[in-house]
């Protein structure tokens, strides 16, 4: 399977916002549950926010519980994270991939893509 590509990441002011977006293609991604994670600097891979592909159950991580909303749009084969009241411990490379189930955070099926970096400075 091909990775996913993240895109929308950036520079960002502490209290900002960011809305990332995952893209995938075909049956494999409209029939999977995607997930977001993120890595810092010297620190292990961390889930962020997930989705079933139906939309119907989403599942949140702590760190950014209250901070995040994700959604998808089936049609066009993304996945996006609304990332609001960025604080600096938000920065970081934020990833995306297919999950055979949102609950469960090393339940990711395809190698990693390049990511999308978040820095959140003023």
């Amino acid at each position: 399977q091909v990775p996913l590509v993240e895109s929308g990441g950036g520079l960002v002011q502490p209290g900002g916002s960011l809305r990332l977006s995952c893209t995938g293609s075909g049956r494999a991604f409209s029939t999977s549950s995607v997930g977001w994670f993120r890595q810092s600097p010297g620190k292990e891979r961390e889930f962020v926010a997930a989705i079933t592909a139906a939309k119907l159950k989403t599942w949140y991580g702590d760190s950014m519980r209250d901070r995040s909303v994700i959604s998808r749009d089936n049609g066009k084969n993304t996945v996006d994270l609304q990332l609001d009241r960025l604080q600096p411990e938000d920065t970081a490379v934020y990833y995306c991939n297919r999950m055979t189930s949102i609950y469960v955070s090393t339940s990711y099926l395809d190698q990693w893509g390049q990511g999308t970096q978040v820095t959140v400075s003023s």
